[in-house]
């Protein structure tokens, strides 16, 4: 049990039997009344945001959020398996709990685990990973100086859009939140 007075950027809190994660949080003193605590909160498993706002010094129960370093080893069913590169544990981890970081991770891929209670929540990747284009159309001569943009497949099956000079076999730098491309890697 914590109050709304200890809140934190991502601090887990359960609410109504499920976890939510404090996006943005306020503390308000207005010049009448008592002191609040304006919060922007992240369902933990659904990813749906909501406002809400707390009288400060409420009680709110807080959740234990143990985050562990793996490594992604392979794709099994419906499953990717996880090894903890610490007990050398392996883990599956269903694909509805990866979610969109099933696009961007390569095996042998390093990432960290959220665990609540031995569950897993969900898969944290670095903000940006390197990817080698796997299919794109070729550019035209003269394609350079206009700055338009292709679409372009990455080794995971992905679809980024890359610039028009970039071919086939060219190792990009994509951004894990966005899908977006960064840069080329030589």
């Amino acid at each position: 049990m914590a109050t709304t007075n200890d809140l934190k950027n991502g601090t887990v809190l359960i609410l109504d039997g499920q976890l939510w994660s404090v996006i943005d949080f306020q503390h308000v003193k207005p010049g009448k009344g008592g002191a609040f605590v304006r919060t922007k909160l992240k369902q933990v498993v659904g990813g749906k945001s909501v406002d809400r706002t707390f009288n400060a010094g409420t009680k709110v129960d807080t959740a234990t959020v143990d985050k562990r370093d793996m490594q992604y080893l392979y794709h099994d069913g419906d499953d990717f398996v996880f090894m903890d590169s610490s007990t050398y544990d392996q883990l599956n981890v269903p694909a509805s709990t990866v979610g969109d970081a099933a696009s961007f991770m390569l095996e042998s891929a390093d990432v960290t685990v959220a665990m609540h209670e031995g569950t897993p929540l969900y898969v944290e990747l670095p903000t940006s990973v390197v990817l080698e284009i796997t299919q794109t159309d070729p550019g035209l001569q003269g394609d350079r100086s206009t700055g338009g943009t292709k679409p372009a497949t990455v080794e995971t099956g992905y679809q980024i859009n890359v610039p028009l000079f970039l071919e086939t076999g060219t190792k990009v730098k994509v951004d894990t939140r966005t899908g977006d491309y960064l840069g080329r890697v030589s």
